[in-house]
């Protein structure tokens, strides 16, 4: 059944119809052996290919490769493990059509992946399971098929491992259930697949044959509710030809898909498409890289229609009319594009020359100009969108600043190509604190993009202490002068202003009123003294943060027939608002954060008590809309958050997630103001 074992490297596969392909993405915690299986299952197929064996644990990308299995082409994604890089993880998911979880016997199902498989849940995707690591002392594959099953669901082997010396011992081969006909994994294939026909035959002592459980297993795993599970031992070898005939016969092609929504780019709706080499050109940028002697190279996902080299090509990116300011930096474009580059096959680190790719394929572009990730391609003549896919959140921030001076202006060129290309990353050029501040998934990230400036672009930078755009506001009335008296020779400058300030409540603004009686400002320099109040509040009274939530009334002054003037009253209104700041009539504010946490219930108690160590105020707590979950509510002062990816990690066991968002300003405590004005 399974022909053409091996192709050689020079040969790209080239399907001729959606139902001979098979997208199918592995996705797993580090240490699992998610990465050397990958690298087995290709060598099986692709001649002249050696597997590594070192897992590739320290990963941070996505790797594909396309190859020819028996009467399929497939395109086979490993994704990285650490989770700081869960945005390649969802990437696979929109390029694949089927997710391969590899668990370890050893470890069994962390929260990670416990997660992973709720997202796939919802999305209806179809999944199976890899089962990794059986020779390891504490394994023990019946224990984990349990833990599949209550953990997942309707998981089912099909396959026993032979150990001869029981659990934790060397695989030497496997026992094929289907072929043995165990009667709890054929009914369930037959339930699943909805056979009701042949279920009841079954149920009456019918034989069924071996090609019809095939093409019901088919049916089953393409409802997202029937899970086959394999054992597996890479390095052996044993596993890997039955994991690829299930990837052929069991895991559905692009044709049995479903598709993301699409939309006319000025928003309208786009008309269905399907997965036809026929129809209207749309396809997706999965991912999009850069190298210095390859070029700029993107992975693209085509979902209808056939992409050819030299093809014109729409390229549009709507990303904030999707996500919004959370992914803040990535601009929304359109543009024509006059041909798109030559076309290849990925193979890992290498890549075969394609010459086309149809719908339902993955494909390497060369020379995409313009196009980042999660952009659109299409006719040039049908400009389409397609929905991007749910993309995390950048929540821990870093300020960097380049190692020499020289080279600030070349950093933010440089930034944008990265931002371009990692939809997980933000890009926050701060107006106030005057810092770059990169907006990351956490210290690996972190030291990913850091490496890539140094190596790739070769421009080293340093973090530097985050700064926190802080507010000042007065808290006591106060009556402020300002004189602004100056002759050297001609007209001089002269004006004098009285002002009274008053606090206002939070979230009211600032407030000018005039109440100048008798002409003492004359009234063409009112709005002169307006002008320099807000000036002045704007630039901050004591500290250099803007002020806000005060009222400023102009009372009385004084002015001069020849040489008062606008600038003069604006320059006096400033000085008598900085006279009449000190640290008795004006407190700091800080920005306070309306957080929602998602954790474990086990793990509820540590973070509760981790979030009194960081000033919040807990507003509450509810079940999480996953089982086993809690959200807690709470406002957490934005100072206490700036390493919380991290420390929440740490409280939570990794079963923590969280979401986080402006609410309003509050007083800053009188013993942290010296420490967070000096930085």
């Amino acid at each position: 059944m399974v022909m053409n074992r091996s192709s050689g490297v020079g040969d790209a596969p080239a399907p001729t119809s959606p139902q001979q392909i098979r997208n199918v993405v592995l996705v797993g915690p580090p240490g699992a052996g998610k990465s050397t299986l990958f690298d087995h299952l290709v060598a099986a197929r692709v001649e002249g290919r050696r597997p590594r064996d070192d897992d590739r644990a320290s990963s941070t990308g996505l790797v594909a490769a396309s190859f020819a299995s028996g009467e399929v082409v497939v395109n086979l994604l490993d994704t990285p493990g650490n989770p700081d890089f869960v945005g390649e993880v969802r990437a696979g998911l929109r390029a694949a059509d089927a997710a391969l979880f590899v668990v370890s016997a050893a470890d069994g199902v962390d929260e990670s992946t416990r997660m992973l498989w709720r997202e796939c849940d919802a999305a209806g995707m179809p999944r199976a399971v890899a089962v990794t690591r059986l020779e390891h002392a504490r394994a023990d594959f019946d224990d984990t098929v349990a833990t599949l099953r209550r953990v997942f669901g309707d998981a089912q082997p099909l396959a026993q491992p032979v150990q001869p010396d029981g659990p934790g011992t060397a695989v030497t081969g496997l026992v094929d259930l289907l072929a043995e006909r165990r009667g709890d994994v054929v009914e369930a294939i037959i339930e699943e697949s909805e056979d009701d026909t042949l279920l009841e035959r079954y149920l009456e002592g019918e034989e069924v044959d071996l090609e019809t459980l095939r093409e019901d297993l088919h049916a089953a795993v393409a409802t997202g509710r029937f899970f086959p599970v394999l054992p597996t031992h890479a390095t052996s070898g044993i596993g890997i030809e039955e994991l690829l005939d299930l990837v052929e016969l069991g895991l559905p092609s692009p044709a049995d898909a479903g598709l993301p929504r699409v939309f006319r780019t000025n928003g309208g709706d786009f008309g269905p498409i399907s997965c036809d080499p026929g129809g209207p050109l749309v396809a997706e940028v999965v991912r999009t890289t850069s190298d210095p002697f390859v070029g700029r190279q993107s992975l693209v996902r085509v979902f209808s229609g056939t992409l050819r080299p030299d093809d014109p090509v729409h390229v549009s990116g709507h990303l904030q009319q999707f996500a919004g300011d959370r992914l803040g930096g990535h601009l929304d474009h359109d543009a024509d594009l006059d041909r798109v580059g030559a076309l290849s096959a990925p193979l890992g680190e290498e890549a075969r020359s394609k010459p086309q790719a149809i719908a339902g394929d993955l494909v390497l572009v060369a020379r995409l100009a313009g196009a980042e990730t999660t952009d659109t391609l299409s006719s040039t003549d049908r400009p389409a969108l397609v929905e991007p896919w749910v993309l995390p959140e950048p929540l821990l921030p870093v300020a960097i600043r380049a190692r020499s001076k020289g080279d600030e202006d070349k950093l933010a060129t440089v930034l944008q190509t990265l931002v371009s290309e990692d939809v997980t990353m933000r890009l926050d050029l701060n107006p106030e604190t005057h810092q770059v501040v990169l907006w990351t998934m956490g210290p690996a990230h972190v030291a990913l993009l850091t490496q890539s400036l140094e190596e790739r672009h070769h421009l080293p930078v340093e973090a530097e202490p985050l700064r926190t755009a802080l507010r000042e506001t007065f808290v006591l009335a106060c009556d402020a002068h300002g004189r602004q008296v100056k002759q050297s020779g001609g007209h001089g400058q002269y004006a004098v202003c009285r002002l009274r300030v008053e606090p206002l409540p939070r979230g009211a603004g600032i407030e000018f009123v005039d109440k100048v009686v008798g002409g003492a400002v004359p009234r063409q320099y009112i709005a002169s003294v307006e002008k320099g109040v807000r000036a002045q509040l704007d630039k901050g009274v004591l500290a250099g943060y803007p002020a806000v939530d005060v009222r400023v009334t102009l009372v009385d002054g004084k002015s001069h027939s020849v040489d008062s003037s606008d600038m003069a009253f604006q320059t006096a209104a400033g000085t008598a608002l900085r006279e009449a700041a000190n640290e008795s009539t004006v407190a700091m504010l800080e920005p306070i954060d309306a957080v929602d946490i998602d954790v474990a219930d086990e793990s509820v108690g540590s973070t509760l008590a981790d979030l009194r160590g960081r000033r919040g105020q807990v507003h509450g707590t509810e079940p999480s809309a996953h089982e086993g979950r809690t959200v807690i509510h709470a406002e957490i002062p934005a100072l206490e958050l700036s390493r919380y990816p991290i420390d929440l990690r740490s409280v939570s066991h990794g079963t923590g997630t969280f979401t986080r968002r402006f609410a309003r300003y509050d007083y800053l405590p009188p013993h942290l103001v010296k420490d967070v004005i000096s930085t």
